[in-house]
Formats: C-alpha cells, sequence, structure tokens
C-alpha cells in the first residue's frame, strides 16, 4: 500500500468522529498513543557485481506494526517523544545471477527520541513537528543468497529523524493521532565479514492510533 493511500484512508476512518469531538484542557505532562504503524522503506542499495545484483535491487518489504510512543510536555508547546516499536521485516532481491529470490528476514528495534513543537495546544486539532535521532537494532538475522551462505548486517544504525502529525480531541484525556516519521536507517549486508552492499532503509512510517493524556 502507497503513503497515499495509507493517508487516505486514516483520513476516512477520522471522518466519523471529527464532527463530535470537543476541545479538552491539557490535564497533565504525560501523553501516551498507541498506533497501527504502516513501515514503507526506501530501499535503496548499493550493487553487488560479483552476484549480477544491480543498485537498488535489494528490497525491505513493507509491513503495518504495532508501536508505542510515550511523550512529556515541559511546557504546553514543547514536548519529547520515545517511540517504540519492535518487528520483523522480510527481504527480497529482484535481480540476480539466479533470478528473483526472497532473501530472508531479520527483526529490527528502533527507539526513536524526537523534540516536539506544538503549534495550538490547547485547539480541538492539535498540530505538531518533531526533529530528534533513530537508533536502530538489527537481530535475529536470517539472510541468504543461495549462493554465497548465510549472510549478516550490522547490529547498530544512527540516523535523525524527522516527524509531523496532529492530535484530534475526542473528549476528556482521549485523542485521535495521525503520525508521519522520515527516519534514515543504514546497514551494511555482509558475506563472511565482507561488505559486499551497502543498504538504506529510510522508511517513512505512518501511524494511526489513540492518545490518553495524564
Amino acid at each position: 500500500m502507497t503513503l497515499a493511500k495509507t493517508l487516505a484512508l486514516a483520513v476516512l476512518a477520522l471522518a466519523p468522529v471529527l464532527g463530535t469531538a470537543t476541545a479538552h484542557a491539557q490535564t497533565g505532562p504525560w501523553l501516551v498513543r498507541v498506533r497501527a504503524l504502516h513501515i514503507d522503506p526506501a530501499n535503496n542499495s548499493s550493487p553487488i557485481p560479483s552476484l549480477a545484483v544491480p543498485a537498488d535491487a535489494i528490497l525491505v518489504k513493507d509491513k503495518w506494526a504495532p508501536e508505542l510512543d510515550i511523550s512529556y510536555f515541559f511546557t504546553k508547546q514543547i514536548a519529547a517523544e520515545l517511540v517504540l516499536a519492535f518487528t520483523k521485516l522480510d527481504a527480497r532481491v529482484t535481480s540476480s545471477a539466479v533470478g528473483a529470490f526472497d532473501a530472508g528476514s531479520f527483526k529490527a528495534l528502533p527507539p526513536t527520541l524526537t523534540v516536539q513543537w506544538h503549534f495550538l495546544p490547547d485547539g480541538q486539532f492539535r498540530p505538531y513537528v518533531g526533529a530528534g535521532i533513530n537508533y536502530t537494532n538489527l537481530s535475529s538475522v536470517k539472510l541468504g543468497n543461495g549462493v554465497t551462505g548465510p549472510l549478516t548486517l550490522d547490529r547498530n544504525s544512527f540516523g535523525p529523524a524527522l516527524q509531523a502529525g496532529i492530535d484530534i480531541g475526542l473528549g476528556g484525556p482521549w485523542s485521535l493521532n495521525i503520525d508521519v516519521k522520515k527516519a534514515w536507517i543504514r546497514t551494511d549486508l555482509k558475506s563472511g565479514g565482507t561488505t559486499i552492499s551497502k543498504l538504506k532503509v529510510n522508511p517513512v512510517l505512518v501511524g494511526v492510533g489513540v492518545g490518553y493524556r495524564f
């Protein structure tokens, strides 16, 4: 599913509640959200000449996953948000000396910390933007190409993250949330300890969920 379709579905899901939601006073510095997260990787990779794998032929498949985030408001307009998610991702090679094939899977734990600016903290519609850092730990790597044997990935990736979203008051401490992030995640694909390709996953992350302020 494309990002545009995901956003369209999110807007349609909001339609029944937009007419009845009411603004509420902020009741505390903590905000906890649970989101359904769509992961849409950019999938840039360097070629592997020895295996006839062209550039950008290594794909990490898009996926939905659960997400939990915790925000703390230092003031009405300034907050810090920690995003937590853990998911298994599948990889595929679209072209190589042995044709296209499913390359296996790995697990990603990508906590992201952002600092946010909330434009209209007392309104029913509360848009915000944020920027911060992403750290991704890769584990349970089970990748192969059928030629050179098992492949590995660098376990750690650090990169920037950008964010924009909106909270929509549902009455009391509850809110509906739509959030879009861009995270820069890079890793090296290795065979026998030698780097054979550099991967830039760099996903767009679209989340839809509910929040509770206390």
